[in-house]
């Protein structure tokens, strides 16, 4: 396991200073707040941490209210809403200097037999015949608007091995294409058996790319090239089948929509083997700069 890995779990494994009370740290990100699949991911932690362990997460609905704060800790506050027989509900609040910047609602499940079946997996190439960031990222250095730009994007993806299966937004700016994005990701490592934790981290992962299908169908390069400002502004996920988020994931994404300043990204994980294990759904503001 890389060092990277290691600071990233280090990040989820949040204190607890309370019975419902738990305490977690950030790290620098690319942007100067605090990383939204950070903080959702840090919040299902806190909501797992009062569940019965034979419950697994199988969906969240949270809402990015404030830029966190990457140089104070965050506050998460779990209400438990409902432990039925089958189901477990929590909310988290997560706080800093006061006030709420981020709301989660999760729902947790015992292991039941049901009727099966799945969208099939989309054709995509081997994730192993892919460039690794730190291959690919160099190529468009001249796209950003600051040098060190490349090096931050590293950095901030080095506990993830994300391969794009096509040219990123910032890779082709100014040519508008399908509404679509593929990557490839798994954790730089071997992680321990809690179910929890896959899921968190693919929580994490699952904010870094979900917007690029807008961006691609406006042939926007986002942020880093400076044609668009945004931030996410809700985000969505259920987990349908187990998966190991050590393993390689197909990160399918589309944009059905975008008006009225935000963008919407949907997507399904997969896993190599095929089997559907997770839908993504998140709106994001997205303006064009004035």
């Amino acid at each position: 396991m890389n060092q990277a890995l290691e600071s990233l779990l280090d990040l989820l494994d949040l204190e607890r200073i309370e019975q419902d009370i738990f305490r977690g740290l950030s790290r620098s990100a690319v942007v100067p707040r605090v990383f939204g699949g950070q903080v959702a991911a840090q919040a299902l932690v806190a909501a797992g941490r009062t569940v019965p362990g034979d419950r697994t997460a199988h969906s969240l609905h949270a809402y990015f209210l404030r830029p966190g704060d990457p140089g104070a800790p965050i506050v998460y506050t779990v209400d438990r809403i409902r432990d039925g027989r089958s189901f477990t509900t929590r909310r988290v609040v997560a706080v800093q200097h006061g006030q709420p910047i981020f709301h989660l609602s999760a729902s947790f499940q015992t292991y039941e037999e049901g009727l099966d079946h799945q969208t099939a997996m989309p054709d995509a190439p081997d994730p192993e015949t892919l460039p690794t960031a730190a291959e690919m990222l160099p190529g468009y250095a001249d796209r950003f608007l600051e040098p060190g730009v490349v090096d931050r994007l590293i950095e901030a993806r080095a506990a993830v091995d994300l391969r794009y299966v096509d040219a990123p937004p910032f890779g082709s700016v100014g040519t508008p294409r399908e509404p679509r994005s593929q990557v490839w990701f798994r954790t730089d490592g071997k992680l321990a058996d809690d179910p929890l934790l896959h899921v968190c981290l693919a929580t994490y992962v699952s904010d870094m790319t979900l917007l690029d299908s807008v961006l691609l169908a406006h042939g926007r390069g986002g942020w880093a090239v400076g044609d668009v400002v945004g931030a996410s502004l809700d985000h969505a996920m259920w987990f349908h089948r187990p998966f190991r988020a050590d393993e390689w994931l197909l990160y399918d994404q589309e944009s059905p929509s975008s008006s009225g300043g935000r963008g919407l990204g949907q997507a399904r994980i997969y896993t190599q083997d095929g089997q559907l294990a997770v839908t993504v759904i998140q709106e994001g503001v997205i303006r064009v700069p004035r």
